[in-house]
Formats: structure tokens, sequence, C-alpha cells
């Protein structure tokens, strides 16, 4: 399995990924999505204590290329956010499955979390999207 998709991750289809906690999701995004966005250099996400809406907008992510949206993976509180980021985005392009990451999520409904896909089926769509 490739090191640009950890296998205790869980993806999405727009290029985020999720490490489960207990009923926390801390989120982020791929290196693929960063690899396609380019240098990071901006990144806008709610509030500790908003919530979130499985496949709703809660921020953007700034390149030097692109404004892109991030899509909640689940639903639920925003628990904690990497508030570093506003001062030290780079660390998404450096670091997207460490320093990088975005938020964390109190999930309200785990169950979704059986939508999301794992390394290799991540991987192998990826491949399709490259093809």
């Amino acid at each position: 399995m490739s090191a640009d998709y950890p296998e205790d991750l869980r993806y999405t289809r727009e290029h985020e990924w999720t490490r489960i906690d207990g009923n926390t999701v801390q989120i982020g995004i791929t290196r693929f999505a960063v690899e396609q966005l380019g240098d990071v250099t901006m990144v806008e996400f709610p509030d500790e204590g908003d919530t979130v809406t499985k496949d709703e907008v809660f921020g953007t992510v700034e390149s030097v290329k692109a404004v892109s949206d991030l899509y909640a993976p689940v639903s639920g509180k925003v628990a904690r956010t990497n508030t570093p980021l506003a001062d030290t985005p780079e660390h998404i392009n450096e670091d997207p499955y460490g320093e990088g990451w975005l938020l964390e999520i109190e999930m309200s409904d785990p169950s979704e979390l059986g939508e999301l896909m794992d390394a290799a089926a991540y991987e192998a769509f990826v491949a399709e999207e490259e093809a």
C-alpha cells in the first residue's frame, strides 16, 4: 500500500481523510488533494462548537492554483480546530496526515463512517480519476 494513503484512515470522494478515535474523527485533506492544489496558502474552517453536516461545505482551502471547498465526511459538532494553520498553512503541504490536520468532529451519527473508503478503495478511486 502506498505511503500516500495510510491504512488506518478512511477517505472520501472529495479527497479528505478521517482518523477515527471513538466518537471523534480528525479530518484533513489527502496527499493527492495537496498535489492537485499546489502550495496551500490559506485555510478557513468553522469555529469550535459549530456543527457540520455530512456532505455539506464546512470551509475552504486556498492554494496558488485554486480555492476548493471542504466537505464534512460526517455530521457533528466541531470539537477542536487546528488553529496554527491560520499562520502556517504550509503544514498541509508538508504533513497532510499529521500537523496538517484541519479539525476534529464529535460525531452525531457514527453510522455515516460506513460510507467512507478504506485506503485500497481510495487508491483505486484516485487511479480512476487520474486515468
